[in-house]
């Protein structure tokens, strides 16, 4: 994991006002929950009193209260009331829960991920970045989407949505048919924290593909892939349609993806839900091509040095991992 990142880590709906969900994110248990305000808290799942699950309690007004003891947590961690010490007697304030940062973001939330638990105080005081976005998806563009379940690192699955390569292959009863298998270039742009290429497949006809610097700059955007670090990637297909996907860490053998296809054609509320039952169809038909074989990756993350030989057309998947290991080192 890429640590000091803002990662999404669920969609906004999947916790409704006085809702408590439990599940699992970089390897650790958590737990979210809403207040009666749809005020979002998200804690290390673990009661700081006798270590108990808080998942498994419940919302009692505007606090988390812990199934075992009643300790009751409001959404920055802080216990409100031990009730065995009764009404009168203010917890101590070293009695909190370990909390993510968070934001509500597109429909998303992000969870600033670290390695060590950090405090209210420590929060308090940092600068966060913005969240990660594309700056070209707005509300005018309406969205439908899934989550599908991977068993593999997440590093894995961001790799997968860079190749390429792998398209007339794996894809070619589907989205690859009728696409050649020599990758031209491909144009790449890169920054600090994103990787955009424009694919350029042709037909095999005993030329040699062309190398990167010999692709000319598109003058069109046209259709073209961005990831951005950590954990969010576009597949711009054209102005009107997007197909995004989050790759969100369960722990290091499980990713869950959250596809979404977004798109600006059909707003008639009868003609856009068969619409987006259609694509969110095909979509998980491609996403389960690629899966079966990405599942068998060995070794299960990616690394920037490995035992692979990759290839000129590999050139967004490199691009990635210099920037993963770099960001990592960066630590």
């Amino acid at each position: 994991m890429i640590q000091n990142q803002w990662y999404v880590i669920l969609e906004s709906r999947e916790i409704r006002n006085n809702e408590v969900k439990g599940f699992t994110r970089f390897g650790e248990k958590i737990v979210a929950w809403r207040d009666g305000n749809g005020k979002l808290g998200v804690f290390r799942d673990k009661c700081p009193h006798r270590g108990i699950q808080l998942s498994l309690g419940k919302v009692k007004g505007n606090c988390l209260q812990c199934p075992f003891h009643g300790f009751e947590y409001d959404t920055t961690g802080k216990c409100i009331l031990i009730p065995a010490n009764g009404k009168a007697s203010p917890p101590p304030d070293y009695i909190r829960t370990s909390v993510y940062p968070i934001r509500e973001a597109n429909g998303f939330v992000y969870a600033w991920y670290t390695a060590v638990p950090l405090s209210q105080e420590a929060i308090s005081a940092m600068s966060f970045p913005e969240v990660p976005w594309f700056d070209d998806i707005d509300d005018s563009l309406i969205w439908s989407g899934f989550t599908d379940p991977w068993k593999a690192h997440y590093s894995r699955g961001i790799e997968n949505q860079l190749d390429i390569c792998h398209v007339p292959f794996i894809h070619r009863t589907t989205i690859g048919r009728g696409i050649g298998p020599l990758v031209n270039g491909p144009y790449t742009k890169t920054g600090t924290n994103f990787v955009s290429f424009w694919p350029s497949n042709e037909q095999d006809h005993g030329q040699k593909p062309l190398r990167p610097d010999q692709v000319p700059e598109p003058v069109k955007k046209g259709t073209y892939l961005t990831f951005i670090i950590p954990n969010i990637w576009q597949n711009h297909i054209m102005n009107s349609m997007r197909i995004v996907v989050a790759f969100v860490p369960v722990d290091d053998n499980n990713t869950l993806f959250y596809l979404r296809t977004y798109q600006s054609m059909i707003k008639l509320p009868v003609l856009r839900n068969i619409y987006f039952a259609a694509t969110n169809l095909l979509n998980r038909i491609v996403l389960h091509q690629d899966r079966r074989v990405v599942q068998t990756h060995q070794p299960v993350p990616s690394a920037l040095k490995m035992d692979e030989h990759l290839v000129q057309g590999d050139n967004p998947i490199i691009q990635y991992r210099k920037m993963r290991e770099k960001l990592k080192s960066d630590i």
